[in-house]
């Protein structure tokens, strides 16, 4: 059996909590040991924190404001979740694997990019304060996004660039950053979309498998509710573009995030 790592999911938000055993069921099912949840805000971090608790040995948490959660009350925010992060390493429970999901979003509204960009900077520098890989969301800001990256490129930093979907161009870009890998999801299943083509640049080492669950579910399952093991999907999509297995993608990508997390 295949064995995979879904690298960003959000199985904790109320779309599963009427079946999430079963979606558990279902990605073991198909291979899939570790679930990697970033949060979203201060409200959705009790959901993500019961999910991990009830299955331990799957799914691992993160600590992050998403981009397009912030209020204006965005730095009160910020501090609670830093002193969630905080308590933590202090309690030596080490329990959060990365900081995330953060980034810059101006698909929805380009007026906060100021606000976008402070928050961005706050959890970078959580990530470099305690070594966690960043998971970054970018739409819609790929340039304004670069230029914060471009200011940390003498560190330490590393991650991933979640949910990519862009040209050879932007992937060429983003891997000048040599500690990021970039996330693939179900989008690269899709008929327009530009990745089956970008990807014969983009080195396998340097990608992880994602659903970003509920959203973006792959073909076939376009317009469903996406979950963990529609990775199957992904994978083997992935695999025509590479010319290898299946196995071998799930072998690859694997490791990769491994290494990642470690």
């Amino acid at each position: 059996m295949k064995k995979i790592i879904d690298t960003h999911t959000h199985i904790y938000v109320e779309e599963f909590n009427e079946d999430l055993a079963d979606v558990i069921e279902r990605a073991r099912s198909v291979g899939i040991y570790k679930l990697f949840l970033p949060n979203i805000n201060t409200e959705s971090v009790s959901a993500m924190l019961s999910v991990c608790n009830s299955y331990p040995d799957l799914c691992f948490p993160m600590m992050g404001l998403h981009p397009t959660d912030l209020e204006d009350d965005y730095k009160l925010q910020l501090s609670a979740l830093k002193e969630l992060l905080d308590n933590d390493r202090k309690k030596g429970d080490n329990r959060f694997v990365g900081i995330g999901e953060t980034g810059l979003d101006l698909y929805w509204d380009d007026t906060k990019l100021k606000e976008q960009i402070d928050a961005f900077e706050t959890q970078i520098e959580w990530a470099l304060e305690y070594d966690l890989p960043l998971i970054v969301h970018s739409r819609s800001a790929f340039q304004p996004l670069c230029d914060v990256m471009d200011r940390y490129r003498d560190t330490n930093l590393r991650g991933i660039f979640h949910c990519f979907s862009g040209t050879a161009e932007e992937a060429c870009r983003l891997l000048e950053y040599p500690g990021f890998l970039l996330g693939i999801g179900g989008t690269v299943t899709y008929k327009k979309s530009p990745l089956p083509e970008t990807l014969k640049i983009v080195p396998l080492k340097r990608i992880v498998l994602e659903t970003d669950a509920p959203y973006l579910p792959p073909v076939p399952y376009r317009g469903k509710r996406n979950e963990p093991s529609y990775l199957e999907k992904v994978v083997d999509c992935l695999a025509q573009i590479y010319s290898c297995s299946p196995e071998e993608i799930a072998t690859a990508t694997a490791i990769n995030a491994e290494s990642l997390f470690c």
